[in-house]
């Protein structure tokens, strides 16, 4: 049996554990760098070569159990993956008391997931960490491509976009007021992880693109931007986001294959990690 990070298999059945993880090895509409579909199969060999003892919250998130709940391998069209993405975590969310995640592939695979935990969670927050905006209404003819990834959320939920550095002018009409935090501002503001936690309330579903953080440190997404967040400054929003708030599921995206991808496979390894040690310490039940 594959266990995520090769653990025991006592902390990976869906009965024993507190975590489930889908995964969407799906790349079919990224438009620049190709890959994406294999991320998921990265990140889960990175994981299993990471030390399972997170130093800073002194404990092993392992222990709370991690259920491998499957692939959807759906990819005909990007409308038919995101109604595959869509009917699997509203299967998952029957599981009350559990946390949702998902590991992409690229940003689209998140349309269906919001959705079906916008559906179950009243009052949601959608905090976006990204390079771009992903606010067209659709693109090269579907409203389920990458470029459309959190549309949908901006028009149903409270959306927080964080660390943006890219958008098309078309988008502008669509940024969420107020609630945009551009990488060239927070670079010049030592108050920008509380001025991010003014704007996020109540249940909280995170989506991570990992070109979010700088190149110098991810390199291997689609879109590799200058500019973008750095490690402890996020983890440091993350954590008080888990501190704060009702986090109820959140995807981490957008890993992408190349000659370089061992560093952003761990990066993206160690981030799903450290956000089940901030999932555990805040949320005792």
């Amino acid at each position: 049996m594959k266990t995520y990070a090769g653990i025991p298999e006592e902390n990976a059945s869906l009965e024993n554990s507190k975590v489930m993880l889908v995964t969407v090895p799906y790349d079919g509409t990224s438009t620049w760098g190709k890959g994406a579909d294999k991320g998921p199969e990265l990140f889960l060999n990175a994981s299993e070569n990471m030390e399972l003892y997170d130093i800073e919250t002194q404990t092993e998130p392992y222990l709370e159990g991690v259920y491998l709940a499957g692939e959807i391998s759906e990819n005909s069209t990007p409308e038919a993956m995101t109604e595959a993405v869509y009917q699997k975590t509203k299967e998952l969310l029957n599981n009350d008391g559990k946390l949702f995640t998902l590991f992409g592939g690229e940003h689209s695979v998140s349309i269906g997931s919001i959705r079906a935990v916008g559906e179950k969670f009243e009052n949601l927050t959608v905090l976006q960490l990204d390079a771009h905006t992903d606010l067209r209404p659709e693109f090269h003819g579907s409203t389920s491509n990458h470029a459309c990834a959190v549309f949908e959320a901006n028009q149903k939920h409270n959306l927080v976009q964080v660390g943006i550095r890219s958008m098309d002018i078309e988008e502008a009409e669509y940024l969420p007021e107020g609630r945009v935090f551009f990488a060239h501002e927070i670079a010049n503001n030592e108050n920008w992880v509380n001025d991010v936690l003014e704007k996020v309330s109540g249940n909280v579903y995170i989506t991570i693109d990992l070109d979010a953080f700088d190149p110098s440190i991810a390199p291997s997404t689609g879109t590799p931007e200058p500019g973008g967040l750095q490690w402890y400054p996020t983890l440091e929003l993350l954590r008080r986001v888990f501190e704060k708030c009702n986090v109820v599921a959140f995807d981490i995206v957008e890993l992408m294959d190349s000659p370089m991808a061992k560093p952003s496979a761990f990066l993206a390894a160690k981030l799903y990690y450290k956000m089940l040690a901030y999932y555990h310490l805040y949320n005792n039940n």
